[in-house]
């Protein structure tokens, strides 16, 4: 994402920045020429709701924003560190053929990339998807599976959210990848990261529904996604022209569901991934016809 914070060159290692001040308003910011002071980070919007992170106290900017915008209304204010907002002691890490690190811990060295690993920078911002999470795992494992298994040119993202998996499928090879993400934060953070990795020439992130992004003609879909959304891309004729799939997000009711719901699709499952009988991913193809 773009802001004060990508020009830092003396991050501390335990992430961009030591504290967050976060201010929790209902309703929607109307956008300003110049709405707040260079500690401002982001706006992280959910429905109704508008959450502002500060890398220090706003508590003046806020009073005077609530003033100039009626329509808001302040709920409560909180201050944590980094690393709780996450829920993690995000640091860098490997998974497969993937070293995935946070670049305030690069160096020199790394900078020059790996002979043995494919090396993703990711800041997550504000954003959750470090790679942690079991589902971006399986999701990683079932890109290089599909990778061994097919050519894929083009991939579509859905649900982006860091561009992770974006990213990732680059790395493996995809010419052309479109990340997309409703929220407008997401979106800014994972540009950001397509940036930091010099991958603006094959990945393009995009903001928008999943629901209108569906029929983008892709060799493999990702959608590592909420199930409300995921249960009405299946049935659309979008997903049907995809090759090949991977959904994921899943917990183990939904997942019941989503395979009942593919059950009287042209599809084919052909691996599943499980962890600790709650997270599910699916890995599978379309039949295609001719």
């Amino acid at each position: 994402m773009s802001g004060p914070r990508n020009q830092e060159n003396n991050r501390i290692k335990a992430g961009p920045y030591q504290d967050l001040f976060i201010y929790y308003l209902k309703g929607r910011l109307k956008r300003e020429n110049r709405m707040f002071q260079e500690n401002f980070i982001g706006n992280w919007e959910e429905e109704n709701d508008s959450i502002l992170f500060f890398s220090s106290a706003a508590n003046r900017q806020i009073e005077k924003l609530l003033h100039r915008q009626p329509q808001l209304q302040y709920v409560d204010s909180y201050q944590m560190t980094y690393q709780h907002w996450l829920g993690e002691a995000y640091s860098t890490f490997e998974h497969g053929k993937f070293r995935i690190m946070p670049p305030w811990e690069m160096t020199d060295a790394m900078a020059g990339g790996f002979s043995d690993k494919l090396a993703i920078i990711l800041d997550p911002g504000l954003v959750f998807g470090t790679g942690t999470h079991p589902t971006t795992r399986d999701c990683l494992e079932a890109l290089e599976l599909a990778s061994r298994s097919i050519h894929f040119s083009t991939v579509l993202d859905l649900g982006t959210g860091t561009g992770l998996l974006a990213l990732a499928a680059a790395r493996l090879g995809s010419r052309r990848t479109v990340g997309v993400d409703l929220n407008l934060l997401a979106a800014k953070t994972a540009k950001n990261n397509v940036g930091l990795n010099q991958l603006e020439d094959r990945v393009v992130i995009a903001r928008g529904r999943a629901e209108d992004m569906i029929a983008y003609r892709a060799d493999l879909v990702i959608a590592n996604i909420h199930y409300d959304v995921m249960q009405h891309l299946i049935n659309s004729r979008g997903f049907l022209a995809k090759k090949h799939f991977i959904l994921s997000g899943l917990m183990r009711s939904e997942a019941k569901a989503i395979v009942g719901r593919l059950a009287g699709q042209p599809v084919k499952i052909l691996k599943q991934w499980t962890h600790d009988g709650i997270w599910h991913t699916f890995y599978g193809k379309t039949e295609q016809k001719g």
